[in-house]
């Protein structure tokens, strides 16, 4: 009787966590903007205002963690598989402290963290391959270019969007002379050979698949 109850309450468990996927998802890629929203906001409400909304965010996450750790059938498990993101729920705190390299860490873990909870929000979202690389792409191109900014590689958000839009597509050279831009041109340059590969890939399954629909070996 009690190993049918622990089933049963696995399964109910499971079941929730799937219920929730798709509004934790939404507010994951919402989250993306908010992170955005506020390393170019320079208006004193708007600042607050998504301050708190990134706050409020970040609460949720911070639950839904809590909650599927309480509920976790095997609490081994759970944590040799999501111990990692202890660390991107832990990085934002330390916006309080005082010192400026603590401070920039902070901001550069926000954004690494909107980036790792975006591209899961898209995994849980879309299903298609190509509709999933899309929206990791947008993700990875929105992280790139508030690194740079954050960073000090562009003085102005809009030709690092550009620059990182384009390294990501086309494995482009950033147009700066930034430590930290040399090694980010490496990472999207492999990125935008993984991303055509796929692409590829897809497009030939699909042409394929057109071509011989019933799968008939005769053919």
């Amino acid at each position: 009787m009690r190993t049918e109850s622990t089933t049963d309450e696995a399964l109910e468990t499971e079941g929730l966590a799937r219920r929730l996927d798709r509004p934790m998802g939404a507010l994951g890629l919402v989250f993306v903007l908010i992170v955005l929203g506020q390393a170019l906001a320079r208006e004193p409400w708007l600042v607050t205002t998504l301050g708190v909304l990134g706050w409020v965010c970040w609460a949720v996450f911070v639950g839904e963690f809590v909650f599927r750790a309480v509920r976790a059938p095997s609490q081994r498990r759970f944590w040799l598989r999501n111990w990692w993101q202890l660390v991107f729920l832990a990085l934002p705190f330390l916006r309080f402290a005082r010192a400026l390299t603590l401070l920039r860490t902070a901001r550069i873990g926000g954004v690494l963290s909107a980036a790792v909870r975006g591209s899961r929000s898209a995994g849980r979202l879309l299903t298609g391959r190509i509709g999933w690389l899309t929206a990791v792409t947008g993700v990875v191109v929105l992280a790139s270019s508030q690194l740079l900014y954050v960073l000090g590689a562009y003085d102005t958000y809009g030709p690092a969007l550009h620059d990182a839009a384009l390294a990501t597509v086309t494995g482009s050279v950033l147009d700066t002379e930034h430590g930290f831009a040399r090694f980010l041109e490496v990472a999207l340059a492999v990125y935008s050979v993984a991303v055509f590969a796929t692409l590829a890939g897809a497009l030939g399954a699909y042409f394929l698949q057109r071509r011989d629909p019933a799968g008939d070996p005769a053919s």
